[in-house]
Parts: C-alpha cells; structure tokens; sequence
C-alpha cells in the first residue's frame, strides 16, 4: 500500500528549525549585550522578561580598568585607528575577565568595568591576569612598530544594587553603590601613585587568605560625597620579580614614612623613603611621596591627620546599646593611641585587654540582632569583624614587645582600629541600620 507524505509537514518542520535556530542566535546575539550571568544575578532566566527597575541588592567585588594616556594617545590616530586599537586592546581582557568568573558590565571607552559576585581573591587574580595578558600585547605592538601601553586597575568589595534603569524605550543592566564609586576612585588614583594596581581596605579584609599577596599600605583618601576616610592598599603581585623583591624587603620602612609623612613629620619620611629608593630605586610611590615632601617643604601642600577620631552625631547606629559600645570603644582607641604614641607602655595591656572584651561583646550583640532579623549580610559583617580580630592581635603582639617605631606603631593602631571602627559603622552598621528600618516600616504598614 502507498503512504502518502503531505508536504506542508516538511515544510511546517523546516520553518519550525529555522524559527529555532533564529531564536538561538538572537539570544546569543543579545547576550552579547546583556550577559547571561548578569541576568542570573537578577534571577531572571529569559532576557523577555526583563523589566524597568527590576533590582536585587547583594556583595559584589567591583573592579575598573583604565588605559595610561589613553587621550593623548588617542589623538595621535585617526578614528578608525582609534577603533582598531580599542577592540585589539578589549578583546585580549574579555577572556581573561571571562576566565576569572567575572562579568563585564560595561565598556566605557578605553575603560572596563567588571563585577565578581562571588570571589574578592578571584578579581585579584584576574588583575594580575590582565596585567600578564598586557605583556603579551605589548610585545606584540613593539614588534609591530607600536609603543607599549600601561593600564591602572582599581578594585572594591562592598554592598551594591545591581538592576535595570532607562525608560520604557531603552532600558540598560548597570550597578549602583558606594562601592562602585571607591573603585573607580581607586583606578584613578594608580595614576597619581603610578602603580598598577590598588584595593580598598573592604577588599583586604573581605579576601580568604590576605598572607599570600604582596599588599602594602599606601594612603588614607577622602572620597567625595563620603564622611568617612578610606584606606588604600597598593598589590605589588605583578611587579618585575627584583622590584617586588625590593619592595617586600623595604615594606616596614616604606610604611614608617608614610607614617610620618601623614603626621607632619616631614624630614623623618624623606629620610625612610630614601632609604626604599637606596634598596628599590623603580619604586614609583616611594618617588611620588618624596615630591608631596618637597611640596610640604615648600609650604604648597598640607597633609596632616589626627592621631584620634571624636565621636559624632552621624556615628550613631539608632540602638541606644549598640551606639554606647560603639562610643566606649572608640573612646578606647584613642587612649591606646596616644599611649602607645608617648611610650606609656604600662597603660597599654589594661586598654588592650579591654578593648578585645568590648568589641567581642558588642559584635556578638550585633551579629545576633542580624541573625533574629534574617539580615541577608550577617555573613559579610562577620567576616569584617573577624578580620578586625586578626590585625588586633598583630598590633597587641607588637605594643606588647614595645620595640617598634612608636610613631609607626600608633599611626597602625589609629589605622587598624580607630579608622576600622570608623568605617565600619559608617558602611556595614549603617547598611544594617537602614535594613532594619525598612523592615519596621513594612511591619507597620501591615
């Protein structure tokens, strides 16, 4: 018996393939534009479903990247050559980012601007990456007649808002926070430091295991809109294998100058930082810091911070028990910070031994209130608190041998403690402060 075959069934089967495949490929096509991974953050699992303003809040390692001179370099080429070299530059960090589990969330000109949602270790080691990568590239632009380029990297972990903003007719996936503001800050500042990478303090305590990287302190910032000072580190990992070298060997003295030069102890700096250079004469920052001496020298620029920190309005956290540990706490600080600043080496055990007790006691209070209010962080601040505990006990080893640069010495405990405390009710407290605000509105408009 003869079968009959109508033809609309292949047809209606071969339309059906090409509808897929074309599906496929403008899913690709868009995810190009819109990563995958960005929207899985968002917890969307199909770009239609996008919509205006949706958001999600969570921790998030934000990094920048930036071409040296890129302008005046810029201007040498015309703007298809401009074009050229940006996506031969581009092309070579995408992998790279990629390969670290990081999400590129936009390309703002030469700049780059990558999220690491799960790992602030990955996005060191991605900068390290990129930096190995850009050898790579450089050796190729000599051999192509081109002069090498050098790119500044700044890293942040903190809080942020990740979502959709625009109108109904152009909408885009971005990320919104102080976090993202210090690390674009700190990009900026590899240029004035010249050196190629920097973190914040956030990042430094939030890292699984600081002791295998080469991180020193650099400088104490202001950022604008911020009432707090921030702590930056310089990450040398990258350096030529004598400079990194060098600059481990010279790490001590290189902070004890930073020390004096922060407390206007100009001719003590100067003094320390040559020795660095003696021992590392490529050490850029070490030069940058002999120019600010000479600058104070010349009475053209002041640079002065205080030893202790006084309690303000804008500290408090809004629990009456929270805020009084908070300011009893501080209030400690300082005394340990001009004790250890005089040689008073007799006042120090009681005052360190009361400090461990107080901020044990006032963060086993706050991790249980953020506990019995689910707050989505606790593991985040646990974390700060825990690292706080592990400087702590570097600096009570060092008052308690009493044989280290009283001035180094007091400017650590200022730094490592007071400016800690500082910061971290002004950032982490707060955040909670704000969450538990919210949560009282809701429960109150029931």
């Amino acid at each position: 018996m003869a079968v009959f075959h109508d033809p609309s069934d292949s047809t209606s089967q071969d339309s059906s393939a090409v509808l897929r495949e074309r599906l496929s490929t403008t899913e690709e096509a868009y995810s190009r534009f819109v990563p995958r991974k960005f929207l899985s953050l968002l917890g969307i699992d199909d770009i239609r479903k996008v919509e205006l303003g949706h958001q999600v809040e969570r921790k998030m390692t934000v990094l920048f990247s930036d071409i040296r001179d890129f302008t005046s370099l810029s201007e040498t080429m015309s703007p298809q050559e401009n074009f050229n070299f940006l996506n031969s530059y581009l092309v070579q960090m995408e992998p790279v980012i990629a390969a670290h589990g990081g999400i590129i969330d936009k390309y703002i000109g030469d700049a780059i601007m990558a999220l690491f949602p799960d790992s602030p270790d990955a996005a060191l080691r991605c900068s390290l990456a990129m930096l190995a990568r850009l050898d790579e590239y450089n050796a190729g632009r000599e051999r192509a007649g081109y002069r090498p380029i050098k790119i500044g990297i700044g890293i942040n972990t903190g809080i942020v808002i990740l979502g959709t903003i625009g109108g109904a007719g152009r909408m885009d996936g971005t990320v919104i926070g102080d976090a993202v503001n210090l690390a674009s800050r700190l990009e900026r500042m590899t240029k004035d430091y010249r050196v190629p990478i920097l973190i914040s303090e956030y990042t430094l305590y939030s890292l699984d295991d600081a002791a295998p990287w080469s991180i020193r302190f650099l400088d104490r910032t202001h950022v604008r809109g911020k009432q707090d000072n921030q702590s930056v580190y310089e990450v040398f990992d990258g350096d030529p294998a004598p400079l990194r070298v060098a600059k481990r060997h010279t790490l001590k003295t290189f902070e004890q100058a930073l020390a004096r030069y922060h407390l206007d102890d100009i001719p003590g700096a100067q003094e320390r930082l040559a020795v660095c250079l003696t021992e590392a004469p490529d050490d850029f920052a070490a030069r940058v810091y002999l120019e600010l001496c000479d600058e104070a020298i010349q009475g053209r620029r002041t640079h002065h911070a205080d030893l202790t920190s006084l309690w303000r309005d804008e500290y408090s956290f809004g629990e009456a028990t929270v805020d009084a540990a908070h300011q009893n706490l501080l209030a400690d600080m300082n005394a340990l910070t001009r004790a250890v600043h005089v040689g008073a080496w007799n006042l120090t055990p009681p005052l360190l031994a009361q400090i461990q007790f107080a901020a044990a006691h006032d963060f086993m209070i706050e991790e249980q209130m953020m506990e019995e209010e689910d707050y989505p962080f606790l593991d985040l601040h646990s974390r700060q608190h825990q690292r706080f505990f592990e400087y702590f006990g570097e600096l009570r080893s060092e008052i308690d041998r009493g044989d280290e640069d009283r001035v180094y010495l007091a400017f650590r405990v200022k730094r490592l403690l007071t400016d800690w405390l500082v910061n971290h009710i002004l950032n982490a407290d707060r955040h909670f402060g704000q969450y538990l605000r919210v949560r009282k509105d809701r429960t109150a408009n029931r």
